[in-house]
């Protein structure tokens, strides 16, 4: 739909009959606005109610009381005619009459497509109308002949303008064809061809359009008419990318470099806007003022008190999991460091990306963005590389449960991966406790069983792993057997009334075998409405949290 009316009062009518009209009324007053606006004298004064009461045809009354000129109404009413026939949606074959599309009316009278844009601004009526299935611009013959009639020396002015002998044309495409395999750009092409023809630039962009339009094998610019498709533009991008010069890409997709640019830029930002920049922690930066503070956040890791000493490997270690013996492992200081300076440096990148500009995207802005977002995915590395080891601890007590112990592992990785995303180290807690408590999360809604059976399931990687020495084993082990007693979850659990339990258990699916139900849906079991369970839950959550801190613990969200 339009948006740039003159009159307020003729957009208040378009939204009125466009929102409320049948398709026949539509019809009949995209018609009577047709027949109104070649009635009207540009240089006349028409009231909004006359010019209304016309279209309508039933007493329609504005709000507005308003005056304009016959030139302004004409500019409005096509407008309007256009906006109600797009609407309707009617097809092309049920006009009543033969519709044109630009294309063939730019071929009827040899002129150029921007010369028919010209045109409906002159007056031409268009209405919007679907062509095997697709919505397209069209134009009644009736809408045609009455243009030409009122028109007719503008109308041979475009042919002399811009007609080309079939002889002309041929030349016109051979010489494209030869400066476009010597590297010229479609621009440079353009230009130069224009002047050794006496020809403007229009005419030999259009002459060489419709070529490539019609003849795609032999097509000299596939990539230049038109938008660029969006898979294009990724190409083009994806080879930049990978080393490719703008000039090589240009020569190419047939583009001006000023376009590879353009689109280089273009894509970079729409992937940057896509980048996962969400943070723990943003309060605590905000306050940030010293740069001696920050520093600090990204300042070198503090030393390690743990031992050095590497652990004895059994013969027989499978090599993947061997690779994780050679990790040092994280101190408490250093696990803080490294989960303040991760945040830290996504918190600065999102407030450096909502400076961006997508319309015109800065490269040195970009830079930093991009800068900061690998540093940050560094960092995150870091840490998920020093746990791997306990995913593996947890994997090998659950091998009986279910299948193939590496693609525990796998899953459990996952978990991991999501659990570094969630974590606030400003909680004071260890990583390696929720870290724990998500992996176990997953497990039991993945193995439903899980928690039914506690003894122990002894396979060969889970032998191999019994007679390794890890500093950390037993910090782990100790971890993981305290979460597991599931008298620790139900004493927390029971802090709360019974109708507070029944909707925290619904709504997270603590129960085994049941996934998590919507508020709407543990509101309907309830009988209650989903914003009474939402408060409730809020109410029970803020108990759980308080026990949690009692109790030094976190639940992952």
């Amino acid at each position: 739909m339009h948006t740039n009316y003159l009159s307020p009062a003729i957009r208040q009518l378009r939204d009125q009959q466009v929102r409320s009209a049948p398709y026949k009324k539509q019809i009949q007053q995209a018609d009577s606005a047709e027949k109104l606006l070649n009635e009207l004298d540009p240089k006349r004064t028409y009231t909004c109610k006359y010019v209304c009461h016309r279209v309508t045809n039933n007493g329609y009354e504005s709000d507005h009381d308003l005056k304009f000129t016959g030139k302004e109404a004409r500019h409005d009413l096509r407008l309007f005619v256009e906006d109600l026939s797009d609407a309707a949606r009617m097809p092309a074959s049920a006009a009543g009459e033969r519709v044109l599309m630009v294309d063939e009316l730019a071929r009827q009278f040899h002129v150029s497509t921007k010369t028919v844009s010209r045109w409906r601004q002159q007056g031409l009526v268009s209405r919007r109308f679907l062509f095997d299935g697709r919505k397209r611009l069209g134009f009644l013959q009736s809408s045609v002949d009455r243009f030409v009639a009122q028109n007719e020396a503008r109308i041979r002015r475009g042919a002399q303008f811009s007609q080309l002998t079939d002889e002309e044309r041929k030349q016109v495409i051979e010489r494209v064809r030869c400066l476009a395999q010597a590297g010229a750009c479609p621009a440079k092409v353009t230009k130069q061809i224009a002047q050794e023809m006496g020809r403007s630039e229009e005419t030999v962009r259009y002459t060489l359009k419709h070529f490539d339009m019609e003849h795609p094998d032999l097509a000299i610019f596939p990539h230049n008419h038109g938008p660029l498709r969006t898979e294009a533009k990724r190409q083009i991008f994806q080879q930049h990318r990978r080393g490719d010069s703008v000039q090589a890409l240009a020569q190419r997709f047939y583009l001006a470099p000023s376009r590879i640019y353009r689109i280089i830029n273009e894509m970079r930002a729409a992937q940057i806007m896509e980048l996962p920049l969400d943070s723990m922690g943003n309060e605590q930066f905000t306050r940030l003022r010293s740069e001696k503070k920050v520093a600090k956040i990204l300042g070198p890791l503090p030393e390690s008190d743990l031992s050095t000493k590497k652990p004895r490997l059994p013969s027989g270690l499978p090599p993947y999991l061997a690779s994780l013996y050679e990790i040092p492992l994280l101190t408490r200081e250093q696990e803080a460091h490294f989960f303040r300076k991760m945040n830290y440096l996504k918190y600065k990148a999102t407030a450096l990306r909502a400076q961006l500009d997508l319309n015109q995207p800065k490269s040195r802005l970009m830079d930093r963005i991009e800068k900061l977002y690998d540093e940050s995915i560094t960092t995150k590395n870091q840490i998920i590389r020093a746990n791997l080891r306990l995913v593996v601890s947890i994997a090998k007590r659950y091998v009986g449960l279910a299948g193939d112990f590496f693609e525990l592992v796998s899953d459990g990785n996952m978990s991991l991966i999501r659990a570094v995303e969630k974590f606030d180290v400003s909680r004071g807690n260890r990583f390696s406790t929720y870290a724990t408590w998500a992996i176990m999360k997953n497990f039991a809604r993945t193995i439903p069983t899980a928690f039914r059976h506690r003894g122990r399931f002894s396979t060969s990687h889970s032998e191999i792993f019994n007679t390794v020495e890890d500093a950390r084993a037993d910090h782990y082990e100790q971890e993981s057997a305290q979460i597991q007693r599931e008298s620790h979850v139900q004493g927390i659990l029971k802090r709360l009334d019974e109708r507070e339990r029944q909707i925290v258990t619904s709504r997270f699916g603590l129960t085994r075998g049941q996934e998590p139900l919507t508020l709407k849906q543990v509101g309907a079991a309830l009988g209650v409405t989903k914003e009474r369970i939402r408060q409730i839950q809020w109410r029970a959550m803020n108990k759980l949290r308080v026990a949690a801190e009692e109790d030094r613990i976190e639940a992952p969200g």
